[in-house]
This record gives C-alpha cells, sequence and structure tokens, in this order.
C-alpha cells in the first residue's frame, strides 16, 4: 500500500479527495526509530508532526522528582505532535518509541502551506484533536478525583470500546506502563486487578483480559461503587 492509500485510512485525513492524500504523501518523510529511542523532547522546537506507520509511541512528562506520567500510547493510524502544527511553539511533553516503529513525519512549513490553499485539511484535524483533549481532560478528572478502582474500570470499558472488543482485551503495555498511564504504582495495580478477578468482574490470563460483568466496571467507574 502507497503512502497516498495509507492517509485514505487515517482518521485525521479520511474523506479528504483523492488528490489532498497524493498531496500529503508528496511532503511526507519516512522515518525509523527502535524501541526506547526518543522522537522528540518536551521544549524542543515544535517542527512537524507524525503518523504512526506501524510500532507504538508513548508520549509522557516528568516531574521534578522524575516520575513518569504517561498521557498517551499511539498505536498504527494515530498521528502526535500536531499541536506544534498550529502553535509554532515546543513539543508540550516527551515521545519515545515503545517498540520498533515506522513513522511519517510532516514538516510544519510544508503542511501549513498546504492548510493555506485549502482548510478542510484543518477542519479534520481539529476535529481529531478536539476529540484528544475530551480524552485528557477526562484523564485530568480520573486523576484527580477517582480512586484508582475507578480509574482502571474506567480504562479497560474505553480499551474495549476503542477496539470494538467483544469483551476481551490484550494489553499491549507492561503493567508498569499501565500503572504510570492510570497515576499509581505497579503493586497497586495488580491488587486492584487481582481484586476485581475474586469478584468475577474480570479473568486474567497473562496480558489477555476478559470482562466478565461490564456493568459492575461501568458503577465503578462512573458511580463510585467500591470493590468488596
Amino acid at each position: 500500500m502507497g503512502i497516498a492509500d495509507q492517509l485514505a485510512v487515517i482518521p485525521l485525513f479520511e474523506g479528504l479527495p483523492s488528490e489532498h492524500h497524493q498531496t500529503l504523501a508528496r511532503i511526507a518523510m519516512t522515518r525509523s526509530y527502535q524501541k526506547g529511542q526518543m522522537i522528540f523532547a518536551e521544549g524542543d522546537e515544535g517542527t512537524g508532526f507524525y503518523i504512526i506507520q506501524s510500532g507504538r509511541i508513548k508520549v509522557f512528562k516528568i516531574s521534578p522528582e522524575g516520575k513518569e506520567q504517561i498521557f498517551h500510547i499511539f498505536g498504527p493510524g494515530e498521528s502526535f505532535g500536531e499541536v506544534a502544527v498550529f502553535t509554532g511553539q515546543g513539543f508540550p511533553a516527551f515521545a519515545e518509541a515503545d517498540a520498533q516503529s515506522s513513522l511519517l513525519f510532516f514538516p510544519r512549513q510544508a503542511f501549513v502551506a498546504l492548510i493555506r490553499k485549502d482548510s478542510s485539511l484543518a477542519l479534520n484535524m481539529l476535529a481529531v484533536l478536539s476529540r484528544r483533549l475530551q480524552k485528557f481532560s477526562a484523564l485530568i478528572e480520573d486523576l484527580s478525583l477517582k480512586e484508582v478502582p475507578a480509574r482502571l474500570a474506567a480504562h479497560l470499558l474505553y480499551l474495549c470500546e476503542k477496539d470494538l472488543a467483544d469483551n476481551k482485551i490484550s494489553l499491549d503495555i507492561s503493567k508498569g506502563q499501565l500503572a504510570s498511564l492510570l497515576g499509581t504504582i505497579p503493586e497497586t495495580l495488580s491488587r486492584i486487578m487481582s481484586r476485581m478477578s475474586r469478584q468475577g468482574l474480570i479473568r486474567m490470563k497473562g496480558s489477555h483480559i476478559t470482562i466478565l460483568d461490564r456493568q459492575g466496571l461501568k458503577d465503578i467507574a462512573t458511580e463510585g461503587k467500591k470493590l468488596t
């Protein structure tokens, strides 16, 4: 599949005329990263944004004490770093390859020139960024107002909806990373998952989780119901 064909099915550019995909493909640059390789650091000049062809990218911040807080882990077809396109400022967080990854890089100046010619590109991007802002707002609310069981329950339900899963989830990140994403530590996360399993809410087998009681998880995530 050529780059233009790949862009046609990516949410950021879906619905655009095929000639737009061809134009975008001409300014895209392919870049490869090994696992653990930094793509950009917080404060680096925002020279463009990225779309993931394959692999997995972790976006995170580091506190003054050195604690890592993961904001998002992106997979194939997803984009990141778009804020730089609109602000021209530095990247607001770190981005690191969480697996061997192949990316498409879109230079800011070339992309802005395309937007000036056709505003439909910007409208698509704004829609995607708006949905991401909603997710980040929910994450901030969860981290500040909800206890860890509610955060975990909400995340498991989110994964089911995102992947259109039939109550079965395959975690593609470590428990340590999941703990960071949920604002807790691996030991606490493991204890809560074990309690959910004993209560009949989920069944765990390695990195695979089966949701047995979706309504029970919703009660914990949204109603504040306590685990027994």
